[in-house]
């Protein structure tokens, strides 16, 4: 096993500094299957977060996302997770109305045919984050690399990038989405509601999200005061307050139903020219391994979770 990880450790170093590769991509993820999952874990949140993880006695929010990870395994958890049975999910607990409609399924690449597609829309894989291609002008797009990116996500199983459990077990797919604007802006804001054992305490709002440079997280409470918390190494806090939503109060109600008798649950919205719909269902924000600029911050997001509820 030392030999094992010594390999990994090498390989490791050589894909950080490669990315594009994509034989070192695969073997990668070929090591992630070798190594011990716990070893893993402990390793990658001290060097990312930047102190050792306490698995015992877990008290910041970082560390208990990892005890939820190696520890609460719910099968509803995948369905959850699943970005297409998702919708069915939510659908049967606070309605149709806030699910994003699908246009088509696929389960190959192959059969994505040009000719099919919306000209504006989402194509998304169902069963890890990232496998997305947002297509607002059909006739600029290249499909073929468009299947390239898609195919290269469908390869892999997603469990595999941080050993998030509820992934574990979706089956890849590809759902064309309908392509959601408020007409203004080319991106739309993220609302993503972080839900403490059921109770919505905390909203993160992305902006410029899918733009290189621009991206800024902001993190308000549900009275929408918006508090000093960032995460730098994630995006930067923008200098102004956001008009609070005029949704806000359905959103967190929303977010309430879907996150019942789960002990961490981030639900993404999207307000649209005054309709709400749901982006997903998230267990660990971040993997659980974005640092705080001010660990404080990290200590009392992690004492709003009871593991034992």
């Amino acid at each position: 096993m030392k030999d094992i990880i010594k390999e990994f450790l090498d390989i490791k170093k050589v894909y950080t500094k490669t990315k594009s590769n994509k034989f070192c991509k695969n073997i990668y993820y070929f090591y992630k299957h070798l190594v011990p999952v716990k070893w893993w874990i402990k390793n990658e949140f001290k060097r990312r977060v930047g102190y050792s993880l306490n698995l015992s006695n877990p008290k910041t929010f970082n560390e208990k996302m990892q005890w939820l990870k190696l520890y609460d395994h719910r099968d509803i958890y995948t369905v959850m997770a699943d970005k297409m049975k998702a919708k069915q999910y939510i659908a049967g607990l606070i309605g149709m109305q806030y699910v994003i409609p699908t246009l088509s399924v696929y389960e190959n690449v192959n059969d994505i045919d040009l000719e099919n597609l919306p000209q504006q829309c989402v194509l998304k894989t169902t069963h890890d984050s990232g496998g997305v291609v947002i297509v607002d002008d059909k006739s600029k797009i290249n499909i073929e690399k468009i299947k390239n990116k898609l195919d290269m996500h469908m390869r892999y199983n997603y469990y595999y990038h941080a050993f998030e459990w509820p992934y574990k077990n979706v089956e890849p797919k590809i759902i064309v989405e309908k392509y959601l604007s408020d007409g203004i802006n080319k991106g739309i804001k993220d609302y993503k509601v972080l839900c403490f054992n059921g109770e919505p305490r905390l909203i993160e709002v992305n902006s410029n999200e899918m733009v290189e440079g621009q991206h800024h997280q902001d993190f308000y409470d549900v009275c929408w005061n918006k508090m000093p918390i960032s995460q730098n190494i994630y995006a930067t806090v923008s200098d102004t307050v956001e008009k609070k939503p005029d949704n806000l109060e359905i959103m967190i109600n929303m977010s309430k139903k879907l996150a019942d008798n789960i002990p961490l649950l981030r639900v993404d919205w999207y307000d649209i020219n005054g309709k709400l719909y749901v982006g997903e269902l998230t267990f660990y924000d971040g993997a659980g391994l974005t640092a705080f600029d001010n660990k404080e911050h990290d200590e009392l997001l992690g004492s709003w979770i009871n593991l034992n509820q």
